[in-house]
Parts: C-alpha cells; sequence; structure tokens
C-alpha cells in the first residue's frame, strides 16, 4: 500500500477525490498531467483498491474507496502519539517564543542596503 501512495502523482490525483468523485479529463486538467499518465496512475489505484469507477454515459468517473485509507490509518495510530507528543513541545517552545519576543526591548539600528547601480557592457564595435 505504501508504495502505491508513495508516487506523488498518486497521491495528488487521491488528494483530489477526496472532495468529489472526477473524471479522467477533469484529473487531467486539474493537475496538468496528460491523459496516458492519469489513466496509468488510475488503473494502479484501482488495482490496489484505492479507487473505484463508474460509467456516466460517455465518461468514467473515479472515486475513493476507503478501506486501504483506513488500513493505513490504523497502522498510523501507533505513531500519532509520538508525533503529537512532539508537536505539544514544539507548541510550547513557539508560545514561549513569542512571549519572549512580545517583551520590550531596545531596537539596534541595521544598515540599509543601498542599491547598486547595474552597469551595462560597452557594445562591441
Amino acid at each position: 500500500m505504501f508504495e502505491i501512495i508513495a508516487e506523488p502523482n498518486r497521491r495528488a490525483i487521491l488528494s483530489l477525490l477526496v472532495s468529489s468523485q472526477r473524471s479522467v479529463g477533469e484529473i487531467e486538467r486539474q493537475l496538468r498531467m496528460t491523459q496516458p499518465t492519469v489513466s496509468k496512475h488510475l488503473r494502479v489505484l484501482r488495482e490496489a483498491g484505492f479507487v473505484e469507477s463508474t460509467v456516466d454515459a460517455q465518461r468514467r468517473l473515479y472515486r475513493l474507496k476507503p478501506e486501504p485509507l483506513k488500513e493505513i490509518d490504523a497502522w498510523l495510530v501507533q505513531f500519532r502519539r509520538f508525533w503529537s507528543t512532539h508537536v505539544d513541545a514544539l507548541a510550547r517552545h513557539l508560545d514561549r517564543m513569542d512571549s519572549h519576543q512580545s517583551t520590550p526591548t531596545k531596537s539596534i539600528p541595521t544598515k540599509r542596503k543601498t542599491k547598486s547601480k547595474t552597469t551595462w557592457p560597452k557594445p562591441r564595435t
């Protein structure tokens, strides 16, 4: 599963399909990919069970299948505790930095950068 979603174009397609089902043409336009590229990635996603398709008149519409994503989410649960601990520590650190920056301090003047004059090379004669 991770090999399938490791590919950036497939992740982009999955992200598009989160909001609603889409046709190959819509995916092409949104992601600025060629039709063969979109079709290739959709085939891989369909065979892996990440998407399914239905036919609507002349178009084939693709939508997400949540089951494989739920499996990935279940596996990631064990790591969320690790992330949340570190994210919480980062938030506390940033809060402390904000409180230190909000205390008045004497400002130190800095040198201003001046624009340098552009000199063009002389044309050959």
